[in-house]
C-alpha cells in the first residue's frame, strides 16, 4: 500500500480565538506556518481564513482550490462561543454526541453527509492521478473522514485532531483505510 492513491487531511493552524467553538465563525489565524516539505498532486481547502491562510503558509504558491462542503460543522447559536460559556450538556455517549445539534446548526452526522462527496470527490481525484491529495480544513472535517473509514460515525468523535497534524487515508477502491492519525507535518 506505501504507493497507494492518498487523501493528506490537514486541520488549520491555531487561531486569534483559542477557546471557543469556532465552527463556522470564520477567524484568522495566530500566525501563519512556516512552509513543510508534503508531496501531494492536488492541493482543496476550506473557504475559511484559517484554512486559507494555513494552505499558503505550508505550500506556499500551489494553486488553491476552494470547496465550500469542507466548513466545518456549524454549531448554530454555540458557534463562535467561549468553551466555558458553553450550556452544560452532561456526559453523552458519542451516538448521542454524533446526532446533537444546538438551535440553527447541524449535528456530526449532518455535517459527515455534507463532506462525505467532497471528500468520495478528492478520494476519486486521487486515484485518477495515482497519487496524493492534500486537504486543508477543520478537525470535523478529518473526524469526517475518519467515520467514512471506519464505517461508522461516533467513534471518529473520540479522536482529538491536533492543530497542523496531517491524517492520511489511502483511497481503496471502495473507501478508505487509515494509515494516520494526527501525523506531524514535515
Amino acid at each position: 500500500m506505501a504507493d497507494a492513491a492518498e487523501l493528506i487531511l490537514i486541520r488549520h493552524g491555531p487561531t486569534k480565538r483559542p477557546g471557543h467553538l469556532n465552527g463556522r465563525t470564520d477567524v484568522a489565524l495566530a500566525e501563519v506556518p512556516d512552509p513543510v516539505r508534503v508531496a501531494f498532486d492536488r492541493l482543496i481547502v476550506s473557504p475559511a481564513k484559517r484554512a486559507v491562510a494555513t494552505a499558503d503558509g505550508l505550500f506556499s504558491g500551489a494553486e488553491l482550490i476552494e470547496d465550500a462542503r469542507l466548513w466545518e460543522q456549524n454549531f448554530g447559536i454555540w458557534d463562535g462561543v467561549a468553551f466555558a460559556d458553553l450550556p452544560d450538556i452532561g456526559d453523552l455517549g458519542l451516538e448521542v454526541l454524533a446526532k446533537l445539534t444546538s438551535e440553527g446548526g447541524e449535528s456530526f452526522e449532518e455535517m459527515v453527509a455534507r463532506v462525505r462527496p467532497a471528500l468520495e470527490e478528492a478520494a476519486d481525484m486521487a486515484r485518477d492521478l495515482g497519487g496524493r491529495v492534500a486537504v486543508v480544513a477543520h478537525a470535523g472535517t478529518v473526524r469526517a473522514g475518519l467515520a467514512m473509514a471506519m464505517g461508522a460515525l461516533p467513534p471518529a468523535l473520540a479522536f482529538q485532531i491536533g492543530h497542523l497534524r496531517a491524517t492520511r487515508l489511502v483511497c481503496l477502491k471502495d473507501g478508505f483505510a487509515i494509515r494516520s492519525v494526527n501525523e506531524v507535518l514535515g
